[in-house]
């Protein structure tokens, strides 16, 4: 009998099991410096795509949130405590795996008075010290919109910094915890002030109206965000949130067609599309 709870993908929406050579070897880097990635924790449909291609997403200050966002296979609880020696594994793996581009993103730590920013600062300076010559994209929690912890992690010399808006205005209260749909205007906002550049994404298909998310890329254009991701919604499991619809390739390209006549300079729009896909060229 099949189960209610669960919807099955479209054509479009199917992606290889991840396997090879190069993402064996990046697994067990990751394994072995005691790392976590988004690309694991938050079952990326593109991980073989990008292990293979030798990148991955790390996932710094642990894997357990202080936050339970309904849409998030990440960990909620208590954290555990700060791993002060995190910022060296990283930059050593960062090495061992030969990559150009790295993105970090981490957990949101509301337990700690900065939220985790000087682990963040350290993490980024420890991998440009350690890798001369590589980009770093930093995926960042709102730390609550506070200028002097924003820019304590801008301040370290990512390229690129991003935070994800994840939804229209309407559905941020009943899909993000804590998070504020203004706030994260005010987070881009500070980030596009700076000498960083700004990106943000959003995910469809849970419920959003096409004018809502016209109305969302309006937003983060107007706070002057330059690199957007678009990607359709996947439920982790049925305590998540359900997939309302499955949103149309077609229907992806039409969003990439108006986010660039937005002015946009970047726009990933597309089923798998997922907040680092492709992340190397934003910082171009």
């Amino acid at each position: 009998m099949e189960r209610k709870d669960i919807v099955r993908k479209p054509k479009w929406m199917k992606s290889p099991l991840p396997s090879g050579k190069t993402y064996i070897t990046v697994k067990e880097v990751v394994k072995k410096n005691k790392l976590h990635t988004i690309c694991t924790s938050g079952n990326c449909p593109n991980m073989g795509e990008c292990w293979n291609a030798g990148t991955a997403t790390f996932m710094i200050l642990g894997d357990i949130c202080t936050r339970s966002c309904k849409f998030c296979d990440v960990k909620t609880g208590q954290p555990l405590a700060v791993d002060m020696q995190e910022p060296a594994r990283v930059a050593d793996s960062v090495a061992k795996m030969k990559i150009k581009h790295c993105v970090l993103t981490s957990v949101d730590r509301d337990d700690l008075e900065d939220g985790g920013a000087d682990i963040w600062a350290q993490t980024i300076i420890e991998v440009k010290k350690q890798n001369p010559g590589v980009t770093i994209e930093g995926l960042i929690p709102d730390f609550d919109a506070r200028p002097e912890l924003i820019n304590k992690v801008i301040d370290a010399g990512a390229e690129v910094i991003s935070h994800n808006m994840e939804t229209v205005r309407r559905l941020t209260p009943s899909t993000r915890s804590r998070a504020k749909y203004e706030r994260s205007l005010d987070v881009l906002r500070i980030i596009s002030a700076s000498k960083a550049r700004s990106k943000s994404g959003i995910m469809l298909g849970i419920g959003e109206k096409p004018e809502e998310v016209m109305e969302t890329l309006g937003d983060m254009r107007k706070v002057g965000v330059e690199v957007v991701t678009i990607g359709q919604y996947l439920r982790p499991s049925p305590k998540h949130l359900p997939i309302t619809e499955f949103i149309r390739p077609e229907v992806f390209k039409k969003y990439e067609r108006v986010g660039l006549e937005m002015g946009f300079r970047y726009v990933e729009s597309g089923p798998l599309v997922r907040s680092s896909y492709h992340a190397e060229k934003h910082v171009k």
